[in-house]
């Protein structure tokens, strides 16, 4: 005859450990992913609008290997966003890219941009971590800060600090990043090899309240995603047919009585 299975008291709920606690990670390989690096891409990949490309000639990707390096084609790096002009949309014109490799695609990314992680600062930001990495071990990869700066040489690098939200931009200036200064009220950069903005946007997106990195135009307005678009387009529709109709009854005529 089986015997009961008595149940186990649960711990004190203060006890158990949080989200806090138990983030998306692994301890060898930091940094991994969580719901912010999954959404902030999206919405920069949605309001991205270039006026000098075409859409199949950008590119831009979240979380994709990036192979850096022909002498070692094993090394890579995965930025959390990346975005690189003048290529096909597709890869060779056919196909959705698994990776991007460089020394086959011939064409750096023109920005990329890291979200900030406590387990990623000296491989994100380099001598400009508030604890500088330890030198490069030969024969190993360098960290991504090197990779930008001195093999891809790529002009622009942004990191985002989403729990405080600090914007830090490193533009390549003569083979070398040099941070740029950023108001910190209006935290609002200016990318000239694309001609757009990038700043911080309070409001909703997925149904999330907050600030997030978003394109903007010269004059510092906010792009739109194409649902914005939609819902715009149809408020003013909307709009003009109130006035219309206004129109129709101060003349006397019913708006709803029109003929066929």
């Amino acid at each position: 005859m089986n015997q009961p299975i008595t149940p186990t008291p649960l711990p004190c709920m203060d006890t158990l450990p949080t989200m806090h606690d138990l983030p998306s990670d692994d301890p060898l390989e930091p940094g991994l992913p969580d719901e912010f690096h999954g959404i902030q891409p999206q919405l920069l990949a949605e309001t991205l609008s270039l006026q000098d490309y075409a859409a199949n000639e950008i590119f831009c990707a979240f979380d994709l290997n990036l192979y850096y390096d022909p002498n070692n084609t094993g090394w890579y790096k995965r930025p959390d966003w990346f975005l690189v002009v003048g290529v096909p949309r597709l890869y060779q014109g056919k196909t959705t890219r698994s990776s991007y490799v460089t020394w086959d695609e011939q064409v750096n990314p023109v920005m990329a941009i890291e979200f900030l992680s406590p387990g990623t600062e000296a491989e994100d930001l380099g001598p400009f971590a508030s604890r500088p990495p330890s030198p490069a071990t030969p024969g190993k990869p360098p960290s991504k800060f090197t990779v930008y700066e001195q093999i891809l040489q790529i002009p622009n690098y942004l990191v985002f600090n989403e729990t405080d939200r600090r914007l830090r931009y490193f533009r390549l200036v003569d083979g070398q990043y040099e941070e740029q200064a950023i108001a910190p009220c209006n935290p609002l950069i200016w990318i000239p090899e694309i001609k757009l903005g990038l700043g911080l946007w309070t409001g909703t997106f997925r149904g999330i309240p907050q600030e997030w990195l978003r394109w903007c135009d010269a004059q510092g307005n906010w792009l739109l995603t194409e649902a914005e678009i939609e819902r715009l387009a149809k408020e003013r529709e909307r709009l003009a047919r109130s006035r219309l109709e206004a129109y129709l009854r101060s003349q006397g005529i019913n708006p709803d009585n029109l003929p066929e």
